[in-house]
């Protein structure tokens, strides 16, 4: 397995700062989502003709992956079909451009699961629109656990009814087990023909909702994820997402990023 964070743990840090943690660290890679106050990437002068080929320079000087590009779009909701559209298209260009394999989209908005906001019909004409695309350019196409997809029965249900070379499963180990109560193990027996990549982190229950803590320091049972991954051969990115661009309480990524590459490891 190959470690990884996403951006959203370090929103105020540039580029280069990124490039220099995760290389220092000892990390394998880097998940998108977001560089400084660029949170769309494809607009990002970064990612423009003339600074790309300098990304490319600093990912082969130092090793690292960019396995995963994370957009916010949601595919479910009609009201943004259009704006979801062209964003996962714009992602998919982009990836493409930087050798990135995976594409991040979400059929449910929010982690909390609620039926109600999402047209899964709706759903499945957005991806035969965007799948066709994304084969075309080798990229692949994650549903993330996310919302009513953190059922992983559901989203099994959805992969093989879509059945597609180019969709697969971004597994976030928190969401499945926080939301539904799966033990990991009952998560990845359901979803390990389509699992490509990982998000983990961890936390508690506290007055009445979950609270984010640091790795091993909340109940997910983590290590029985890893071992689920482990026992059947996968070699993908395992991502730490804090999202601290959501919640500037939660530490800052100095603290986060070598705590966690130690328990992961450890893990």
């Amino acid at each position: 397995m190959k470690y990884g964070f996403s951006t959203l743990v370090c929103p105020g840090w540039q580029w280069d700062e990124i490039v220099s943690a995760a290389s220092d660290l000892g990390f394998d890679g880097v998940e998108l989502r977001g560089i400084g106050k660029d949170i769309f990437l494809p607009s990002a002068k970064l990612f423009d003709a003339e600074r790309l080929p300098a990304v490319k320079e600093d990912l082969r000087r130092t090793g690292l992956q960019i396995p995963c590009l994370s957009t916010g779009a949601h595919l479910s909701a009609q009201d943004v079909q259009a704006e979801a559209l062209a964003e996962v298209t714009a992602y998919i260009n982009l990836a493409a451009q930087l050798g990135a394999p995976y594409v991040r989209v979400l059929a449910d908005r929010d982690p909390a699961p609620d039926a109600s906001a999402v047209d899964e019909a709706l759903l499945r004409e957005n991806l035969a629109t965007l799948l066709p695309l994304a084969q075309a350019q080798n990229v692949t196409l994650l549903i993330e656990s996310n919302g009513v997809y953190a059922d992983s029965a559901r989203l099994r249900a959805l992969c093989e009814a879509v059945a597609h070379p180019a969709l697969g499963v971004l597994w976030d180990v928190h969401h499945p087990f926080r939301f539904f109560g799966e033990r990991p193990s009952d998560t990845f027996g359901n979803l390990k023909a389509f699992v490509r990549h990982v998000h983990i982190k961890d936390s508690v229950i506290a007055d009445g909702a979950f609270q984010y803590r640091m790795l091993g320091n909340g109940d997910v049972p983590l290590q029985e994820a890893i071992r689920a991954l482990k026992h059947n051969g996968y070699d993908g990115f395992v991502v730490l997402e804090w999202v601290k661009r959501w919640n500037m309480d939660l530490e800052e990524p100095g603290i986060v990023l070598p705590h966690f590459i130690d328990a992961a490891k450890r893990l």
